[in-house]
């Protein structure tokens, strides 16, 4: 039986297969942690404004709770007995203390909220640029496949063309020049 003679350009299309399928897998790992990054800025995020809030629904409280020792001083005009007019106005003081602690917790959490959500930000740019890769070198790999089964060179020549729109979705991935 004589044996097929091959095509020298089939070896290239070997070649190119497997280069792209190397960059379709790291595409998909690189993508999966981006995209995990993502979602745990988002978590932190959430929970940094959750915190956010909370200091200021008690800052709130230790607000209204101040102005209403303020109301009723100035309500009393003067008939409070001193001890007890002193006292209020350490109470005011010890809440305006308190309000302006909550006041710098809450500019400390919005800043590391923020920060999560650049974060986060950034991780989803990333991920797209590599799930737009994955979807270019899959089809690559498929147009590849098609070209070696038929032994048709335009489709390889078609499916490397796609498989570089691929690669440099794969490159933008990490460095983000698109």
């Amino acid at each position: 039986m004589a044996e097929e003679k091959k095509e020298p350009w089939l070896n290239y299309l070997a070649l190119t297969t497997i280069i792209l399928a190397v960059c379709a897998t790291l595409s998909t790992f690189k993508g999966g942690g981006f995209s995990t990054r993502s979602v745990m800025s988002q978590t932190q995020a959430s929970d940094q404004w959750a915190f956010f809030q909370s200091k200021s629904i008690k800052g709130y409280l230790y607000e209204m709770q101040k102005e209403k020792l303020e109301l009723e001083l100035k309500a009393d005009g003067g008939r409070l007995p001193r001890a007890l007019a002193e006292e209020y106005g350490k109470k005011i003081e010890t809440y305006g203390k308190k309000i302006a602690k909550y006041e710098e917790e809450k500019a400390t959490i919005q800043k590391d909220a923020k920060r999560f959500e650049k974060i986060r930000d950034d991780a989803q740019k990333h991920a797209q640029s590599f799930g737009l890769a994955v979807i270019f070198l899959q089809i690559a790999i498929l147009l590849s496949s098609i070209a070696a089964l038929l032994k048709k060179r335009y489709i390889w020549l078609i499916g490397s063309g796609v498989g570089l729109f691929g690669i440099a979705w794969f490159i933008d991935g990490f460095f983000l020049f698109f």
